[in-house]
């Protein structure tokens, strides 16, 4: 069970610190898996505190056009779902950061969902988000996760009822997943104005960490958040600074140095320190 600890254990630590948990979304794979191994170390060298790893597929439904092109770089390179466990085999050498798989119901069926758990658990993954799948609809899943000490991760839109959402936190665990604004993801130049009071109002039904995400692509803008949430998800503002640097051949740095500037700002949010947020 040692997978569901790190989690948990990771809120822990971060609530003693009164600080929100910054989770970076890559998908594995863009643009190579060498490379997704290198930007996971950067990423918690920088300031990351869990890690989403995308698993690549073919129609990405609630993504946006960055996370689109993302996994189809993913999918050039071979990123199967095999091949990644294998990835994170490896990078359990050298890190205990968190990492949950990110991704869609139809590579995890294919694969074999007993089996997938059990695989996934002795590579060290922590956690399963299968955006395509409804909590009524995942036993399959959800039993051999439990089982194998895997987290199970749901999302909530802000158009889920609150009895509903009640009802998902009775089967989640790990943390429940936010969705800022509604439809696919993608970098956004506002968020929800909502978006405090929906978390204030989910507390009243969960004592699961709540991490919000979905157009999160400012350091200002993951300070905000981090001023009433658990944890910030960044995605497609990385899935877009990944691209523009492929060919100069700094991704991790550059990914890096994103990261870096947005647990900066978070921080100084939560401490209410103005001026340094205001260099950021």
């Amino acid at each position: 069970m040692a997978s569901r600890r790190r989690i948990a254990a990771k809120f822990h630590e971060l609530r003693a610190r009164d600080e929100a948990a910054l989770i970076p979304f890559i998908v594995a794979g863009d643009p190579d898996l060498d490379t997704t191994r290198r930007l996971v170390l950067e990423l918690e060298a920088r300031g990351a505190d869990l890690i989403e790893l995308g698993v690549p597929f073919s129609d990405p439904m609630a993504d946006g056009p960055a996370n689109q092109r993302a996994y189809g770089r993913g999918l050039g390179a071979g990123a199967s779902l095999a091949a990644i466990l294998a990835m994170v085999g490896e990078l359990r050498k050298e890190t205990q950061i968190p990492i949950i798989l990110f991704g869609y119901y139809n590579p995890i069926l294919h694969y074999g969902c007993e089996r997938l758990c059990a695989d996934a658990a002795r590579a060290g993954i922590d956690g399963f988000l299968a955006v395509d799948l409804p909590p009524e609809e995942s036993a399959e899943l959800r039993r051999p996760a439990r089982a194998n000490g895997i987290d199970i991760i749901y999302l909530l839109a802000p158009t889920t009822p609150l009895e509903r959402s009640r009802s998902i936190a009775r089967q989640a665990s790990g943390f429940l997943y936010y969705v800022a604004v509604t439809g696919v993801t993608g970098a956004r130049e506002h968020l929800g104005v909502d978006v405090g009071a929906k978390v204030r109002e989910l507390r009243t039904v969960t004592e699961l960490p709540i991490g919000v995400g979905f157009g999160i692509s400012t350091p200002e803008q993951a300070a905000s958040v981090a001023l009433f949430a658990d944890a910030v998800v960044v995605g497609s503002a990385i899935s877009l600074m990944i691209e523009s640097h492929i060919k100069s051949g700094d991704v991790a740095e550059s990914v890096g140095a994103m990261v870096a500037a947005m647990k900066a700002a978070m921080r100084a949010a939560r401490a209410g320190d103005a001026a340094a947020l205001s260099t950021t």
